[in-house]
């Protein structure tokens, strides 16, 4: 079993990825430095955590 994502990490990561989608990677440490730039995150957690799930959804053809 895996960590379940709440309703705030994938509803920021869809907003996201529809105004920057083409942007993503598929590498989470690029994921990471383009909300850095992109983004106003409030926490270094909640950035790492949809970034991963940014790489996950790209990595998954979405």
């Amino acid at each position: 079993m895996g960590r379940i994502k709440t309703m705030l990490i994938k509803r920021t990561t869809e907003e996201l990825m529809e105004k920057y989608g083409d942007e993503f990677t598929t590498t989470f440490d690029d994921n990471k430095r383009i909300l850095g730039t992109k983004a106003q995150i409030s926490s270094k957690k909640m950035r790492n955590i949809i970034a991963g799930y940014a790489t996950r959804l790209k990595k998954t053809g979405r």
